[in-house]
């Protein structure tokens, strides 16, 4: 294992970008952590998401983090290893929490990322790989008296006229 203090600390910038696109629904910054081959794959108590593809993983990230939900991400607890200068792996401990507020669910959890990342001729890293197995899942109804008064994906996040 190589301690390429630089590499690491680029890649721990990378994936905190990542996580913070996705609660801002900024799909421009969100492609700009992938590599054009992407694959992610990331597997719930109530679901299982699989897209090959920056395009189809944008899409996707655009449908999900919609006008109409609120969603926080923390990534927590990195080990990182560099393979080379061009290659590397990454372990993150994620702590999230999603509300759907057209279907009136959250969801939150906490998962195990597991990352491969490569640092492309513009000499940038960039997510090739990216996987998660969740520790635990709970998914419940939002109380009748719970609203959300505040939230950046009312502006920010598609409206997909739900």
């Amino acid at each position: 294992m190589t301690y390429n203090l630089a590499a690491i600390e680029a890649i721990k910038q990378l994936k905190y970008r990542y996580v913070r696109a996705l609660d801002i629904a900024d799909l421009e910054a969100l492609g700009n952590c992938l590599t054009e081959d992407a694959y992610i794959k990331f597997e719930g108590g109530i679901y299982t998401v699989e897209q090959t593809g920056r395009a189809a993983i944008i899409e996707f990230m655009g449908q999900s983090f919609h006008s109409k939900a609120a969603s926080s991400h923390q990534v927590h607890h990195p080990r990182i290893e560099i393979a080379s200068e061009t290659a590397a792996t990454g372990q993150w401990s994620l702590q999230d929490i999603y509300h759907d507020l057209n279907h009136r669910v959250i969801i939150s959890g906490a998962s195990e990322y597991f990352d491969e990342y490569v640092k492309e001729a513009d000499g940038v890293w960039r997510i090739a790989r990216s996987y998660y197995e969740r520790l635990y899942e709970m998914t419940q109804p939002m109380p009748q008296d719970m609203y959300c008064s505040v939230y950046k994906l009312a502006k920010t996040g598609r409206d997909l006229a739900l």
